[in-house]
């Protein structure tokens, strides 16, 4: 397949990329400045120019409580880009892969979301995200793959994942306060791009998916599995959200479920599993570094 990836600099894009292109498909990656999808006749003229049989949109304006101060960027990149990428797909006849997140929910459900539970953003980001889902959901062709709490991937420079800033915070000794009363089911990345990739290859039925871990956890549950695969005697700190002052209202139960991925034969692993392999990819990758500053010195 010829597929157009926007976001290719971030967590997720970069994933994505080398997944696809190590996989045979003919991809071609851009940056956010390479191509700004809030900017309708360079998206147009782009995707006319390089005529994708998919595009997959990893764009995402994700600072939650700056959302609340300025909802213009916000929308403008969760909304009015994918927006104009629907367009552009319709006029190329490329399927479109746009990525939303939990919070369109309003987290009062009782149990993990499905994917046509009804909609309630508690804030600006989750209400800009809901748009874009309502833009790309015009195209026919179209996936879009719900996330949360995203991590894996390489680590880059100014956007630590959650679970790298909890897992950082234990290795360096320090005490994690972790929340008791706000339930996830994260996304990991390795994960998340297998699935597209699946979805994509095989043709699936067009619509939503969530495309989370198989289990959901709290914060608090997580920092304490982390903290056993890691070794860390740091403690733990148990805290209600109510502890955090933020801007942004944030869904306290925004746990998933991924059982439409399930019934397809694409699996995702456990939350404990994810979380495991991703810190052992931590600890392979600092031991690398660490090898290669005592070779330089």
């Amino acid at each position: 397949m010829r597929i157009v990836i926007t976001g290719a600099g971030g967590r997720l894009g970069a994933v994505m990329a080398s997944e696809l292109q190590q996989s045979g498909h003919h991809v071609t990656a851009l940056t956010r400045s390479e191509l700004d999808i809030t900017n309708p006749p360079s998206v147009h003229a782009a995707i006319g120019r390089l005529e994708p049989d998919a595009i997959v949109n990893c764009c995402a304006y994700n600072a939650v409580d700056a959302a609340e101060a300025d909802p213009a960027a916000a929308f403008a990149v969760n909304a009015h880009g994918p927006a104009a990428l629907a367009d552009a797909a319709a006029h190329a006849g490329a399927v479109l892969v746009h990525f939303s997140s939990d919070f369109v929910f309003d987290g009062e459900g009782p149990e993990p979301y499905a994917e046509d539970a009804p909609t309630n953003p508690l804030n600006v980001y989750g209400a800009s995200k809901l748009a874009g889902e309502h833009q790309v959901q015009r195209l026919g062709e179209h996936y879009i793959l719900r996330v949360e709490s995203l991590f894996g991937g390489p680590m880059l420079a100014g956007k630590t994942a959650t679970i790298d800033f909890i897992a950082d915070n234990l290795a360096a000794g320090l005490p994690v306060r972790a929340m008791v009363d706000r339930t996830v089911s994260p996304s990991y990345v390795d994960d998340v791009v297998r699935a597209c990739r699946a979805l994509l290859e095989r043709g699936a039925p067009f619509g939503t998916y969530h495309c989370v871990t198989a289990g959901c956890t709290t914060w608090y549950d997580l920092a304490c599995e982390a903290a056993r695969c890691l070794g860390a005697t740091a403690p733990v700190l148990p805290v209600r959200s109510d502890d955090f002052v933020a801007p942004a209202a944030r869904p306290r139960f925004c746990a998933m479920s991924n059982r439409k991925l399930r019934a397809l034969g694409i699996e995702m692993l456990s939350w404990r599993a994810a979380l495991a392999r991703h810190l052992a990819a931590r600890r392979t990758l600092t031991h690398a570094a660490q090898g290669l500053r005592a070779q330089i010195a």
